[in-house]
């Protein structure tokens, strides 16, 4: 017998978001695919270079203007085919998955001697439990692990490259 998966509050935020930023990039259609890949690419880059800091706002800032420049000279008639809408909703899918992951790991990371844990047991307890008890978070979980992918690693948490994380409290 399948049992349902379990969500939280957290979790149909997270989903709703996803669903924003995939109609988003379905509705520029040739415009919104190489939004999703020019933006996941810009946060690749600017988390490997400089993982946080006024440094990586600027150059976040920079690259993404150029990013809006090079698909707005690209394409310059994004819904001329019905397609197009299919295209560019994968371009938005793919950028919300990357906005929701980093989201899921987002909250801070408590110290507990000789380990941290995630999420931090000093968030306010509404927040605490969502969290926690996220589908989305716990399918995340493997980011942390030494073996996890690192390219995953720098798009979704690039502050915490080289920590291991328990995510049992």
């Amino acid at each position: 017998m399948n049992l349902p998966i379990p969500i939280t509050v957290f979790d149909a935020l997270l989903v709703s978001l996803w669903a924003a930023v995939t109609a988003l990039g379905a509705r520029r259609g040739l415009g919104g695919a190489v939004w999703g890949v020019l933006g996941l690419t810009v946060c690749f880059l600017v988390n490997l270079v400089s993982p946080g800091g006024a440094v990586a706002t600027v150059l976040a800032l920079l690259l993404g203007l150029g990013a809006v420049l090079t698909a707005r000279r690209l394409i310059r008639e994004p819904l001329t085919e019905p397609w197009h809408l299919l295209v560019g909703g994968a371009g938005g899918f793919v950028l919300g998955a990357v906005l929701i992951g980093t989201l899921a790991l987002g909250f801070p990371i408590q110290d507990a001697g000789d380990h941290r844990i995630y999420p931090s047991q000093n968030l306010p307890g509404t927040l605490y439990d969502a969290v926690f008890n996220s589908y989305i978070r716990q399918k995340l979980n493997g980011i942390w692990e030494p073996d996890s992918n690192p390219a995953l690693r720098t798009l979704l948490t690039p502050d915490q490259q080289r920590v291991k994380i328990s995510t049992t409290p």
